[in-house]
């Protein structure tokens, strides 16, 4: 096999022909893989291995200058898989390609990503601004793990006007100490597990108007539930995607990885800190990624088509008090104008508001033939479930109470099944309750 240690991408991956830009769905089939690199090998190997030989000396402190920072850029070559891989680099090469972003890293899960994230940006007496409600590991992440070292937060619901943005963040500027900074803006939109969308134009507006320069914080946002198909928060002013690589990128629901897609000189410094704690993806899971994003786009259209059938149901059926969707936003609303500005699809992933408690909820569930019962979402089949009793059972009861999330509360993630075998699965579990 040939030597890939500085040569393994093609000189000039073809984005276009001619004057034809081509689209992520058709590069995900080769970009930044070359087969004359791996025997002519049509898809990557896995690269199962600990460390790469250098050519020369020199290669070694030139690779090492780039991915210790001591040279701006990050690494020019392999070095180590605690750094870096070809399977890893190719698959941050197609990743960027869905938000047309500069950059991209790839974690270990989700929330290795997220932590790898905070741990960059935030240090001692940093206040977080957040929307609410977010993952809840991301939460007790930010108000429990950052707590310890005198990070404070401040937070507004999603769908805050500007005015309430503004708000918060002049409490943030005011809550700093010992020379703390507003360190980063961190949103989750649609939130989990309410759907509710947050207004990033509006974020992007208020953090323009309330530092200057340097001062800004970086805005990240957590892109899980609509991107990268539906959503592209890049393009209204956030300046990082932040994946669970698990859902939708993944979609077979067999594996965990996590993502951050953006601005490169953000993200290389990013990169130095999972240099330092090692929490980049594994070079087989990233393989495993590799395929999955060759179906991105056929298996999130086919999930969006099939929500819409399963909510059309749904809505009017007498147990349902209601369906928390995208595409059943209140005409004129503010969560339909911002729906109307950022997204280009409704999802798969909605919230059901059975008409009672846990009790019904728990029936409903109990009785699913067809969909699982089980956490998680975007994969190929359908999930359920009831996030107050799961996922978000860690936060405090008020808390989940003020974000709306409710014993009555069940989580459904469409998956890529027949439409009328679903329909008919739910009405079945609906007569349970």
């Amino acid at each position: 096999m040939s030597n890939e240690t500085s040569s393994r991408r093609p000189k000039a991956p073809r984005t276009s022909i001619g004057n034809h830009q081509l689209s992520p769905a058709t590069l995900m089939m080769g970009h930044g893989f070359d087969p004359a690199l791996s025997e002519g090998s049509l898809k990557p190997p896995i690269f199962l291995t600990s460390t790469f030989v250098f050519e020369k000396a020199a290669d070694g402190k030139k690779f090492f200058e780039g991915i210790t920072g001591r040279r701006p850029g990050g690494g020019d070559g392999l070095v180590y898989s605690r750094f870096n891989g070809p399977n890893q680099e190719i698959l941050e090469d197609r990743l960027r390609l869905w938000e047309d972003g500069e950059a991209a890293l790839s974690f270990s899960s989700g929330m290795s990503a997220i932590a790898t994230l905070l741990f960059t940006f935030v240090r001692p007496g940093d206040v977080i601004v957040h929307s609410g409600p977010l993952y809840a590991a991301t939460e007790t992440f930010i108000a429990k793990i950052l707590s310890q070292f005198g990070v404070t937060y401040v937070d507004f619901p999603a769908g805050a006007t500007r005015e309430e943005i503004d708000t918060a963040l002049t409490k943030a500027k005011g809550q700093t100490t010992n020379g703390g900074r507003v360190a980063l803006i961190y949103l989750e939109s649609p939130a989990n597990p309410t759907n509710a969308l947050v207004d990033v134009e509006a974020v992007a507006a208020s953090r323009a108007a309330a530092f200057s320069g340097g001062d800004a914080p970086p805005i990240a946002i957590d892109n899980t539930f609509l991107g990268p198909l539906w959503a592209r928060p890049i393009e209204q002013g956030a300046d990082i995607s932040v994946y669970s690589l698990t859902k939708y990128a993944g979609g077979h629901s067999d594996l965990v990885a996590g993502g951050l897609v953006g601005d490169k000189a953000l993200l290389d410094r990013v990169r130095t800190m999972r240099n330092t704690i090692g929490t980049i993806c594994d070079p087989n899971t990233a393989w495993m990624l590799l395929r999955s994003l060759e179906t991105l786009e056929l298996r999130m259209s086919r999930a969006g088509e099939n929500a819409v059938k399963v909510c059309d149901f749904l809505k009017d059926h007498p147990k349902v008090e209601k369906v928390g969707y995208l595409g059943f936003l209140d005409p004129g609303s503010r969560q339909a104008d911002i729906f109307s500005r950022h997204c280009s699809g409704a999802g798969s992933t909605f919230s059901l508001y059975l008409k009672g408690g846990e009790k019904e909820a728990f029936a409903f569930l109990d009785a699913l033939q067809i969909a699982h019962l089980a956490v998680s979402l975007g994969g190929t089949e359908t999930l359920a479930s009831a996030p107050a009793a799961m996922t978000h059972l860690s936060v405090p009861d008020e808390r989940k109470a003020a974000l709306g999330i409710s014993d009555n509360l069940v989580r459904i993630s469409i998956g890529v099944e027949d439409a009328d075998d679903l329909i008919a699965d739910f009405a079945n579990a609906l007569n349970a309750v």
